[in-house]
């Protein structure tokens, strides 16, 4: 398990620290002056699905079980940055966090802290349909699910697994259990992304889901990453519009990593993370 504050490099603790080695209070503040309240939490490293832009075929060397935090090590460290730090957001991540054994528990732990925060879960769908109503009954509040494409054929090539039914069972289970707003969080394909993209917005469309494009970053452990065979945000932007009416968003824009846009007129949105190209 690792657990990190998002985006903000650099990160330093003003107050003084207790004898045991955490610290008394204060929030996080980083070189720029900027508050950390968001935490991302990685609970484990396995995954499910094998995307090829994330990890090779054969998957990788998962970490040994006795160094992952046990729950209770988990649960004193989120009442630290909750009680003590000044987080209000926790984001639960992996790896796959379905893919571990005691989610429900740790959220709810979560979301018995108070003050209470805001609980939610990165997940790629697979497995969510049995769960969604327990995490909901544990305390989650939101989540957001990982999908390249709703073409079957895509989708396996991708991830390496026919799993497609799964994860669509699952973004509609979440939606049932009020996992909302249901977010979709989408990597697109070089050769077939921009075709994907416009189904991909006609599907959360109809749904009621929130798509949320995201730039293909150089994280890939196989190392394949090009900027040149990449999709852009301008590139993804042009080949909506010329299928829907794109307007940007005017509600402030704040921290998000997404710039949002209304899609015909509103009030349905899509959001570009263009971490790359307008970095």
């Amino acid at each position: 398990m690792t657990v990190t504050s998002l985006g903000l490099p650099a990160v330093r603790q003003d107050a003084a620290a207790h004898p045991d080695g955490m610290p008394l209070g204060g929030p996080l503040v980083d070189t720029f002056g900027r508050v950390a309240t968001d935490l991302r939490v990685s609970l484990t490293d396995r995954c499910n699905l094998r995307c090829t832009y994330c990890m090779p075929a054969e998957g990788l060397d998962w970490l040994p079980g006795d160094d992952l935090l046990t729950l209770d090590e988990l649960t004193r460290l989120l009442t630290v940055a909750v009680t003590r730090l000044g987080i209000t957001s926790v984001r639960f991540t992996g790896g796959e966090p379905l893919l571990y054994r005691r989610l429900e528990e740790v959220v709810a732990a979560t979301a018995a802290l108070r003050p209470r925060p805001e609980i939610a879960l990165t997940t790629n769908g697979v497995g969510l349909a049995r769960r969604a109503a327990g995490l909901a009954a544990a305390g989650l509040d939101r989540v957001n699910v990982s999908l390249d494409t709703v073409d079957p054929e895509r989708f396996a090539a991708i991830t390496r697994r026919d799993r497609l039914d799964e994860v669509l069972a699952g973004l509609a289970a979440a939606g049932a259990a009020g996992l909302g707003p249901v977010k979709v969080n989408a990597v697109l394909d070089p050769g077939s992304g921009l075709a994907d993209a416009v189904e991909l917005l006609r599907f959360c469309l109809r749904y009621g889901y929130q798509l949320r494009i995201i730039e293909l970053m150089p994280l890939d452990a196989g190392h394949q990453w090009r900027r040149d065979a990449t999709l852009g945000a301008d590139d993804i932007l042009t080949a909506l519009g010329e299928h829907f009416t794109l307007s940007a968003d005017p509600a402030p824009r704040g921290s998000a990593p997404a710039q949002l846009w209304q899609v015909d007129g509103g009030p349905a949105t899509v959001g570009i993370i263009a971490s790359v190209s307008h970095a």
